[in-house]
């Protein structure tokens, strides 16, 4: 069993595929779960600096020569309201109620609880400190393979067409100038690995559960994917893999990440809430919004709501869920 310390360093890319260890994984394929990515959203899918934009930047990719590999330049990029319209945990969620995992009310407690989360949660807060102590609690007694098996099959139901085509085309470029590209996000680091696997990415660097003999304990190790963690966890990356930070390229959606934009030479705001966005424009960052006008026009209370339950709210509510269901059971 893995002491639920500090967060391990990572170790690095595995060539071999598949590997978990420190919050990355690295995919085994590089496929997108049909035969071409998601399309239909609005689309501005620019290169950041350094990169050269690709055959189609509406992100229906299609094969071309492989690139030299560029070995100190790397892309890193948050999933929820940036890769992904909404939050993966809530439709991961989803997925579990039409298993009978947890109920529609549950979904609307999820909801509420991560409005609130949003609107007062910090790094210093009672609310983070409730999130990062129930975290993973939702899976105790699970199998690492069962999880691993509904999170393919959740995001082939659920996800995949949630992908923004624009943030993906993103990828790609970075892909096609022969830089690796990761995931960086508070989910669990298995449901990140499935996403980096669909999406042909690199990897993912997620939320990390203590596991004994292939069983969840619902212990952390280490910290949540959250904030300043996520700028340690590819700082760490950085040094393992040689990386540049200063020619490396971070994108996300929320003011929480702003340790982590803060630490690569090209960040971008994509789909960012009103926070990033001024802070964006204050810093010279590029700005990608893949919304709708409407839809940005919401960005706030509605938004964060519109969003579904992120990591901290679903899991606390799961673990209350299976909480009241080993009580009823004693009381019979």
């Amino acid at each position: 069993m893995r002491a639920a310390a500090s967060l391990p360093a990572p170790t690095g890319y595995p060539r071999g595929g598949g590997d978990r260890e420190g919050g990355i994984v690295v995919p085994r394929t590089r496929r997108w779960p049909q035969s071409e990515p998601p399309t239909g959203q609005d689309d501005d899918s620019r290169a950041a600096p350094g990169v050269e934009p690709g055959p189609d930047p509406a992100g229906r990719h299609t094969a071309a020569p492989a690139a030299t590999p560029d070995l100190t330049a790397a892309a890193f990029f948050d999933v929820d309201n940036t890769m992904l319209q909404g939050a993966s945990m809530y439709w991961f969620a989803r997925g579990l109620a039409a298993r009978k995992y947890v109920s529609a009310g549950d979904l609307l407690r999820f909801a509420a609880r991560q409005l609130r989360f949003r609107l007062v949660a910090t790094e210093h807060s009672g609310q983070m400190d409730l999130a990062k102590r129930s975290a993973l609690a939702f899976v105790a007694g699970w199998r690492v393979a069962d999880m691993e098996r509904l999170a393919e099959e959740i995001y082939d139901e659920l996800i995949a067409e949630r992908v923004w085509s624009g943030t993906r085309a993103l990828a790609q470029l970075h892909l096609d100038a022969g830089q690796r590209v990761w995931l960086v996000t508070a989910a669990p680091a298995e449901i990140g690995r499935v996403m980096a696997t669909r999406l042909g990415l690199t990897g993912a660097i997620g939320t990390v559960a203590e596991v004994s003999n292939g069983v969840y304990t619902g212990a952390l190790v280490g910290d949540l994917m959250h904030g300043a963690a996520k700028a340690d966890a590819i700082t760490k990356l950085a040094a393992l893999e040689g990386l540049d930070l200063g020619r490396c390229a971070a994108y996300s959606d929320s003011i929480n990440d702003l340790p982590m934009l803060s630490t690569v030479g090209h960040p971008v705001a994509v789909n960012p809430d009103s926070a990033l966005r001024r802070e964006a424009r204050r810093q010279g960052w590029q700005v990608r919004d893949f919304r709708s006008a409407r839809k940005a026009a919401r960005v706030g209370v509605p938004m964060a709501l519109a969003a579904g339950a992120g990591a901290g709210a679903v899991v606390t509510a799961l673990a209350l869920r299976r909480r009241r269901r080993r009580r009823r059971g004693r009381d019979r």
